[in-house]
């Protein structure tokens, strides 16, 4: 049935969507950016916003971008560069857009300026008139910088187009690194959105051929679409990888289960039991693909979830088996195994299914976290169900070729010893296996003895992990094990950079680079809106303004705005007719200002006096290298700000929709999944025959969370989106580890605690082992993916597995031996109504030798 199911599901595929939008994946759902950014497009267009300053100041919309640098550090403002630069630029105006009856230029698709002329950025007029003044040979053209000055008299910035500027005195640009340029492009309906896509994919490969053809130049494009392909990129990059971990997890699965007996050796058992993990997945993806799911990349981690899961729920119940006696029948022998392991298995599935639910509630604002935990429920769900199912009657089957002493690969009839004395040697040792009737008294009554993993933890690890000499270093070890992880806590960064969740060798990572080395001086223009009527020919009003302004902006347009009102000689008695009358005609009328006329909106009412609704302004603020950090922290002044502040504002821009509340967004899956983790423990714990396993779970899972955060922040690895799932799967591993371990230790009475700790090592171990080495196997292709997100992944799956392995066979069992619960024998009272009665049967033979033969006791 199970395989049916994953067949008929697995169909589905044929209806496989990929999500498109990054931006519904990665930005929190519920944002106040969302909401100031409906507001600013209810306020003022969007396209008239990208003729003034190099910026998304509403919407990233449709565009193509380069940055043009020099191998040497040359300087790009000199002839051969600028000529260089003038003619890019002329190529990409040329870039034609084939379609059924009409070729799109540049020209038919880009925004229009007020004059009905293409946007085109203002660093390409100064490169016009720099090349003019050169063929002219005028010396007294100068370039300032941050901001300049064109012929025509206006005033334009250029903080985000010059790149590695060095500055004489009085800002004169001395020489410049690198350019960028920015091409805007229309998208009003689904056929212009469409030619835009083509146009930019067609302006990428125009930069790189360019490239090619101008090899002393560096180019890095990029488009609106470069973060989606360069997210989904990550997907087709790991196939391969995907592929070769595959292999060496079936590879080992099948080691890990063999054995030199060939009859009690389970091989398919191994391969059997990843076979379930991928039927449960399956099913899973088929479930998605029907409910109109799409596929992203962060789907990469759910096989290493059910793998790590899956496996060990597998391995524990082969584990279960070589306790059971071989002379009981299948039946009673897969009862016993369902018996002893199933119940650990049903909790620790529960506690996926909570935590990852937790998760995939509307309690989380993250869409791909919530998507990916959705997924994984379903995942862990069907696995349980195919565990029960499927891997159980495998079991069964194996069970009975093990009965009849069955090859465990081929299930043919093992000869007796006496007749595999007359075969060759190779095939003696293909059939080599132990049956019960040879086995002696003096022998191990235990014939799965013999296995490797199973002879190494009671013969050698046990006996020295609880060595009086071993404890006190793996006690050192521990505290060094906190010192470090601790010092990795206290520097746990939020990574909100969407960078760091796309394919490394991409236009997406390079450009990034580049504008930060080159472009991180000041921080992308961000829309100062204010968005009441308030009284703008008001002097107080306008200080009020400024107020909340000098102490941030670096470059505010605002302030030439009001120093333009000053020179009007605007002041408080001037009537606010008059005043809107001469703001509206000096602004339509003065070319030096004429760029302000945007940013005031105008009403008119009955009498026909003429309002101000809303207006803006545009702040850059100076930064440093660390611009995500200091502008995350300027989004937060200013909001404080808007709070305090006498005039009704908001900021904006595109970025702050993935910053805003972005700590507290990723982090609410974790917190949610462990206050629920908790709760079901602390809920359990008057379930449970001993409260104490649920107190030192807790424990565990606190100190394993705890250093994988710490480590992973070592490491290199911020609290992102990916991070924060692999640290809730990372709650559900290691109770998977470490229940069972501590189930057997705390509920053993008699004997000391080294007998228990030796006892839980022996019959959970191997389990613990094999599951861990697969996990391993199977993580390490994922650290050759050449992507950023699979390195996260691959980083923190492989701190938690390792720190989680660490407890169990070094932590836990060192701990344990000194730490409650105490062992102390109990001697029970014998009740004088419970006696115990002994018959003997005596024999007595020719010698009159008297024999106990049986001893019966009733």
């Amino acid at each position: 049935a199970p395989v049916l199911i994953s067949i008929l599901l697995g169909a589905s595929f044929s209806r496989y969507q990929v999500e498109e939008s990054v931006e519904h994946l990665l930005a929190p759902t519920h944002s106040l950016a969302k909401i100031e950014r409906n507001l600013v497009d209810s306020l003022f267009p969007v396209n008239r916003s990208k003729h003034r300053l190099y910026s998304d100041l509403q919407t990233p919309g449709r565009y193509g971008r380069v940055i043009i640098t020099s191998f040497r550090k040359a300087n790009m403002l000199d002839q051969h560069h600028t000529d260089l630069i003038l003619k890019l630029h002329s190529a990409v105006t040329r870039i034609q857009v084939q379609r059924p009856g009409f070729n799109y230029t540049f020209a038919h698709i880009c925004i229009l300026n007020n004059d009905k002329t293409c946007i085109v950025d203002d660093i390409v007029h100064v490169l016009e008139e720099l090349k003019a003044a050169r063929s002219s040979n005028r010396t007294n053209f100068a370039i300032t910088y941050p901001i300049t000055h064109l012929k025509d008299g206006r005033e334009v910035y250029n903080g985000h187009q010059l790149g590695g500027v060095t500055v004489h005195s009085k800002d004169r640009v001395k020489s410049a690194e690198a350019i960028q340029l920015t091409y805007y492009l229309q998208a009003i309906n689904s056929l212009n959105d469409m030619v835009a896509e083509k146009w930019e994919s067609i302006f990428c490969d125009t930069v790189e051929l360019f490239q090619k053809s101008n090899r002393k130049v560096k180019m890095y494009p990029f488009t609106s679409s470069s973060l989606k392909e360069d997210f989904q990129k990550t997907s087709r990059v790991s196939e391969r990888y995907l592929i070769t971990s595959l292999v060496l997890v079936v590879t080992l699965a099948i080691l890990c289960c063999s054995m030199q007996d060939c009859v009690r050796s389970k091989p398919w058992l191994g391969l059997l039991g990843l076979l379930t993990v991928t039927l449960a997945t399956l099913t899973a993806a088929g479930i998605i693909n029907l409910t109109g799911g799409k596929y992203n990349s962060t789907f990469l981690g759910i096989p290493f979830v059910m793998l790590g899961h899956g496996l060990y729920g597998t391995f524990e119940m082969l584990s279960s088996w070589r306790k059971t006696r071989e002379d009981q029948h299948v039946k009673e022998r897969t009862a016993a195994v369902f018996a002893d392991s199933m119940l650990s298995f049903s909790l620790t599935t529960a506690m996926y299914l909570v935590t990852f639910g937790i998760g995939a509630s509307p309690f989380t604002n993250i869409e791909a976290a919530r998507i990916f935990c959705c997924n994984s429920c379903i995942a862990i769900f069907f696995n349980y169900l195919y565990v029960l199912s499927f891997y159980g009657s495998s079991l069964v089957f194996t069970g009975y070729i093990e009965n009849n002493y069955q090859h465990s690969i081929f299930c043919r009839k093992v000869p007796k010893p006496e007749v595999l004395q007359e075969k060759p040697a190779w095939y003696r040792f293909l059939l080599t296996a132990r049956f019960s009737e040879d086995t002696d008294d003096s022998e191990e009554t235990n014939t799965y003895e013999s296995h490797l993993l199973v002879w190494f933890l009671k013969r050698y690890y046990c006996d020295w992990i609880t060595n009086t000499y071993v404890k006190p270093f793996v006690v050192l070890f521990y505290l060094v094990y906190i010192s470090f992880a601790l010092m990795g806590y206290l520097q746990v960064s939020e990574g909100s950079d969407l960078s760091n969740i796309v394919a490394t060798a991409t236009r997406t990572i390079e450009y990034t680079t580049a504008q930060q080395k080159y472009f991180s001086n000041y921080s992308p223009v961000i829309g100062f809106y204010i968005y009441e009527s308030i009284e703008y020919w008001n002097t107080s009003v306008q200080e009020d303004v400024l107020e909340y302004t000098k102490g941030f902006v670096r470059i505010s347009w605002f302030e030439s705005y009001l120093n333009y009102l000053r020179k009007l000689n605007i002041s408080t008695g001037l009537p606010k007719k008059n005043f809107t009358d001469m703001l509206r005609n000096s602004f339509l009328k003065t070319p030096q200002f004429a760029h302000f006329s945007e940013d005031i909106i105008f009403s008119k009412k009955f009498n026909n006096e003429v309002d101000v609704v809303a207006s803006r302004m545009f702040l850059v603020a100076k930064t440093m290298e660390t611009k995500r950090e200091e502008l995350y922290d300027l989004l937060e002044t200013l909001r404080k700000l808007s709070l305090t502040s006498k005039v009704k504002f908001i900021v904006f821009n595109p970025s702050f929709v993935y910053m805003d509340r972005y700590a507290s967004s990723v982090g609410a899956p974790l917190q949610n999944s462990c206050i629920s983790a908790l709760f079901l423990l602390f809920f359990s714990a008057f379930l449970v025959a001993d409260s104490l396993i649920n107190v030192w779970l807790t424990l565990t899972v606190a100190s394993v969370e705890f250093g994988v955060i710490g480590f992973m922040t070592l490491w290199k690895v911020e609290l992102d989106c990916i991070s924060v799932l692999c640290l809730i799967y990372g709650i559900n591993y290691t109770i998977d580890n470490c229940a069972p371990l501590l189930s057997t230790f705390v509920l053993g009475k008699e004997f000391t605690r080294t007998k228990w700790v030796k006892n839980a090592l022996e019959v959970h171990g191997v389990a613990i082992l094999q599951s861990y080495l697969c996990y391993i196997v199977g993580l390490i292709p994922l650290a050759a993916v050449p992507s950023n997100l699979t390195r996260t992944l691959f980083r923190c799956l492989f701190l938690i597995a390792l720190v989680t392995f660490f407890h169990c066979f070094a932590i836990l069992p060192v701990i344990l031996t000194f730490l409650p619960p105490s062992k102390k024998k109990r001697k029970e009272k014998k009740n004088p109504e419970n006696r115990e009665e002994i018959e003997c049967v005596e024999m007595v033979d020719m010698d009159s030798t008297r024999v106990v033969d049986q001893i019966t006791t009733v």
